[in-house]
């Protein structure tokens, strides 16, 4: 399994100064965090371009800052805010062709949302579509603020979906929601595409690999007993490390985890 680093992890640092010090760090796979539309194209983007052509990064996946405008854009019934995202999420798509990012990361609808699960079907199904005929995996991320933090609307979504359904599976998320992390990988199984990890223990979560008590081991042989073959990522918050070599060392962690489960 290819594992490397979200640059959400070195959060607030400008998207390409991330993408640099991830690459100093020695990890070549990643998953970029997009902070502003401006990274999208121009001088910017070929910053990122360059970096990710000179060190051979690997992009695994994207993930946008707009996850917040999801509920308001695309699952309102206000049509147009739907067509307005989607376009910039075409510009995405278009990005990630460029630096060969094969999966895009979606928050959705938060939980109160008034959004019924019949249009956020629909709509969803059509941001996947959008994403296929452009060559991206459009993946719903499980966040226990949204409705996605219930494994059981997760399920619906994949019936509905069939083929079409690809997830992100966030083990920090399942335990803020309050579910359990292997039942996930049972459920959703082989649509499960790419993973955010980090280390946990009965009163902390988003820890460094290591310092917490989670069985990754026992993760990593579920997921290869329902044949799982995408990559992870380590996502922490910049406020729960000190330095940034621990991010190096967490993905040394989960390798050799990895390795021997």
């Amino acid at each position: 399994m290819k594992i490397g680093i979200s640059t959400a992890s070195l959060y607030p640092l400008h998207t390409e100064d991330a993408i640099l010090e991830v690459a100093k760090l020695g990890v070549s796979d990643t998953e970029i965090f997009l902070n502003s539309v401006s990274e999208l194209s121009g001088e910017v983007f070929a910053v990122i371009q360059g970096l990710v052509r000179d060190y051979r990064l690997n992009i695994m996946s994207l993930h946008p800052f707009t996850s917040p405008l999801e509920t308001l854009f695309l699952f309102s019934s206000y049509d147009r805010r739907f067509a307005e995202l989607s376009d910039l999420y075409k510009r995405h798509f278009d990005m990630m062709n460029k630096i060969n990012a094969g999966i895009f990361v979606v928050h959705g609808a938060y939980k109160d949302s008034k959004c019924p699960d019949e249009m956020y079907v629909e709509r969803f199904r059509d941001l996947v579509l959008i994403g296929k005929s452009m060559g991206i995996t459009v993946a719903q991320e499980n966040v226990c603020y949204c409705k996605s933090g219930k494994l059981e609307f997760l399920e619906m979504l994949s019936r509905e979906l069939g083929d079409d359904a690809h997830f992100v599976l966030d083990i920090k998320q399942v335990l803020r929601y309050g579910g359990e992390v292997f039942q996930y990988v049972k459920s959703l199984g082989k649509k499960i595409v790419h993973l955010h990890l980090s280390d946990s223990d009965e009163t902390r979560d988003c820890l460094p690999i290591g310092d917490g008590n989670f069985d990754f081991a026992g993760l990593f042989r579920e997921l290869r007993a329902v044949g799982y073959n995408g990559g992870a990522v380590v996502e922490l918050y910049r406020d729960n490390y000190a330095e940034y070599s621990r991010l190096a060392e967490s993905v040394e962690k989960l390798r050799e985890i990895s390795k021997n489960a």
